[in-house]
């Protein structure tokens, strides 16, 4: 017997049984989107890796340690499998020009990439659901997205994820801030630990997300970005804060929230929980206002997030939330030579009325067949011998409920199933 090969590990099946929460999910999310007005658009899985480094920054732990690239043998490029979705959104919408059209909602959904240690709500192929707004410069849309973040809980309905707020400020606004943390984490250089280190001078502002526990007093204690703040962008988050507290949404300001990706300016949030163990954030974005320039577009205003639905399902898991497994409203039994010509014909019928059915295959007895049709959870068996067949009529019996089997011609029959 051949060894046997096994999925890679951190990319993992996802079995029938686990399927219909998968498949609640994304209806629900595909009715959410088309009620905020988002369009969907799909990219390539590969991209050249040039796009993540320009994008995401080159010193951060996506680009250095986490993404899965290779050499193409045919030309030399660089490419990479995508570790997240707005890159790749921003430079499709660049390619072909979207903005012309005016200012662009997208949404996408789809498979990820980063190689990671696996772990409960880290995965090394994970799936994204994610959201740009493509040239909106005002905070009305910050608002949209967190709004729409907050219905998605009550549709889902997922209690305890809690909203953290920050910005970033502008460019310039950044630069006079990581100046001065610069310079107060090189007074205690000694106590930084060894990617915090790494990162003193390529990217500083990536120490205040470490959750090494013996820098967190350090951490504190440091310099804060508020204090370089400029006026558009103070008051581009006042008025974010003002418009959410109308809206009755929920959050508290956390100056040390600076996202993991370098695109990111002004409104950062994260969506976060404590049933999830270290993986806690649920669902993060903000503003990326230079990132269009930045892969080669006209300069555009622009801002997203996206949310992991790995993660967001064990949520689900544990609300025990109740969705309905997919079932077939019937399950056809057929004995018989005449029978099984028959079977096809009808089941082919019932399906062009828009009934779900299983037609048995694989043989057997009536009460094995009827076995099977029971466990399918089906609500009918639809039974056919070749007494049926030959006077062109089936059984009906119901499954679910005490109710006398009816014997009727197929047209009588389909309005029996549909009726119920």
């Amino acid at each position: 017997m051949a060894e046997k090969i096994q999925a890679i590990r951190g990319m993992n099946d996802i079995l029938p049984e686990e399927s219909h929460l998968w498949e609640f999910f994304e209806d629900t999310v595909r009715g959410w989107l088309r009620a905020y007005g988002y369009r969907a658009i799909r990219t390539p899985i590969l991209e050249k890796t040039d796009l993540f480094v320009r994008s995401i920054g080159a010193v951060t732990d996506i680009v250095e340690k986490e993404m899965y690239t290779f050499v193409d043998e045919l030309n030399g490029e660089s490419l990479a499998l995508r570790p997240e979705g707005t890159a790749s959104c921003v430079r499709a919408a660049v390619e072909h020009n979207l903005l012309y059209a005016g200012p662009q909602r997208l949404c996408y959904w789809g498979p990820m990439f980063r190689h990671e240690r696996p772990q409960k709500g880290r995965y090394r192929q994970f799936h994204q659901v994610g959201v740009e707004a493509l040239d909106f410069a005002g905070p009305d849309i910050d608002a949209e997205h967190i709004l729409m973040c907050a219905r998605l809980w009550r549709q889902l309905g997922i209690d305890g994820i809690e909203l953290e707020l920050n910005t970033l400020g502008s460019s310039e606004a950044r630069a006079r801030y990581r100046a001065r943390l610069i310079k107060y984490l090189e007074r205690h250089h000694d106590a930084l630990d060894a990617d915090s280190q790494r990162r003193l001078h390529t990217n500083p502002l990536r120490v205040l997300d470490s959750k090494n526990p013996a820098m967190q007093t350090l951490i504190a204690e440091a310099p804060r970005l508020a204090d370089d703040l400029d006026e558009t962008s103070l008051r581009h988050f006042e008025d974010l804060q003002l418009m959410l507290h109308a809206a009755g949404v929920s959050f508290s300001i956390n100056p040390r929230l600076v996202r993991g990706l370098d695109y990111y300016n002004a409104t950062v949030f994260e969506w976060t929980t404590d049933r999830l163990g270290a993986q806690g954030t649920v669902c993060a974005g903000g503003r990326y206002d230079g990132l269009i320039e930045q892969i080669g577009g006209k300069s555009a205003p622009a801002c997203g997030f996206a949310m992991g639905v790995e993660r967001l399902l064990a949520l689900l898991r544990d609300e025990a939330v109740a969705v309905a497994r997919v079932r077939p409203d019937a399950y056809l039994v057929h004995q018989g030579e005449a029978a099984d010509r028959f079977a096809e014909r009808v089941a082919e019928r019932l399906r062009d009325s828009g009934v779900s059915v299983v037609l048995h295959c694989g043989g057997g007895s009536f009460k094995s067949q009827m076995k099977k049709a029971d466990a399918s959870g089906a609500r009918f068996a639809v039974i056919i011998g070749d007494d049926e067949a030959q006077a062109q009529q089936v059984t009906v019996k119901p499954l679910r409920e005490a109710a006398q089997q009816v014997r009727a011609a197929v047209e009588e029959a389909l309005d029996l199933i549909k009726e119920n």
